[in-house]
């Protein structure tokens, strides 16, 4: 059956994005729009799995929303849209929820990372949250997904359900399966104080990432600061993976100059990290510093991206409530 390929993904609204989600998503999600049909999320359901302030959260979808546009996805190419405002993402996961078997939630390790040691504390919204992301695919017939390396599993898990759906309902093919979309580059951006950490939003210093609103005064106090080693740098990458800091900020510097990862080692080789830094901070600059002033200029007229979330919500809607049409039918729901 040939499908009409169509991209789904999601962010969560949980505060600053940074580098990592610029490079590892927002540039993916950028190029994707060209290629064929995309929708993407800003996935405020998701946020609330775990407590957030009311205001901080209103606040924090209009900035993602802004960071998206800022970044140069264009709602003319792209349905962009908040989460919660299309109903039938939470009228799916349920019907999913009663698809999916408790068996393979449990083998979802995120879960186990994000609970911590004490699971029983954790909200059941955090535990089958990955039938909600199912359901975010599933509900837009999506055939490929951007994803990390951290999401991988779960799109494992929207598979498993797809085609448990399909098999139980009687009706091949009728969801796809959705195939991952995994950057050639770079896959992770890790801290620049810690560099066998991801680099993230919920790291208590703000040191250890560059924030996609951050000035040229602020990018050049975090990469002087960033963590490397007090060694020239060698020419030999297996070296170099026994220094996981000065590895990440070589690889942030190879992907931002677009240039293979081994010709940027061979060019440093030698040189004192202090050159590296001037070099890296530079390139940042010249990158991030567009997209900060134009994410603060989009902030600063709320209405018009309330409006360009309101155009998307009515644009998925209509998706969806067909696509509910006939899942409800398969499913026997009058």
């Amino acid at each position: 059956m040939n499908q009409k390929k169509l991209a789904f993904s999601g962010v969560q609204p949980t505060g600053n994005l940074h580098l990592g989600n610029y490079l590892g998503a927002l540039k993916k999600f950028v190029s994707l729009q060209n290629e064929m049909d995309c929708i993407y999320c800003v996935v405020d359901l998701h946020a609330i799995t775990v407590f957030q302030k009311p205001s901080e959260l209103h606040d924090n979808v209009l900035e993602t929303t802004a960071s998206f546009l800022a970044t140069g996805l264009n709602p003319d190419k792209s349905i962009i849209f908040n989460q919660s405002s299309v109903s039938g993402h939470t009228e799916l996961a349920w019907i999913l929820n009663c698809v999916s078997r408790i068996g393979w939630l449990n083998r979802m390790t995120q879960f186990k990372d994000k609970a911590g040691s004490d699971k029983e504390k954790a909200s059941v919204g955090l535990y089958i949250y990955p039938n909600l992301m199912a359901a975010d695919i599933l509900l837009y017939k999506a055939t490929h997904v951007p994803v990390g390396d951290d999401q991988k599993q779960h799109l494992e898990l929207s598979r498993d359900i797809a085609q448990k759906f399909n098999n139980d309902f009687n009706c091949k093919d009728f969801f796809p399966l959705p195939e991952p979309l995994i950057s050639k580059s770079i896959s992770r951006v890790m801290s620049l104080r810690d560099g066998t950490k991801k680099m993230s939003k919920s790291e208590e210093s703000d040191y250890s990432r560059i924030n996609l609103k951050d000035s040229a005064d602020e990018i050049n106090k975090k990469i002087k600061k960033a963590k490397s080693d007090s060694e020239p740098i060698p020419d030999d990458i297996k070296l170099l993976e026994k220094k996981p800091e000065a590895l990440n900020l070589l690889t942030i510097y190879s992907e931002l100059s677009k240039t293979d990862l081994k010709k940027i080692i061979s060019e440093m080789s030698g040189k004192e990290y202090s050159f590296l830094k001037t070099k890296l901070a530079e390139a940042l600059i010249e990158e991030i510093v567009p997209v900060s002033e134009e994410i603060k200029k989009l902030l600063s007229d709320k209405s018009h991206l309330k409006r360009i979330l309101k155009k998307g919500s009515e644009k998925a809607n209509v998706i969806a409530e067909e696509n509910l049409k006939n899942i409800r039918e398969k499913v026997g729901l009058i």
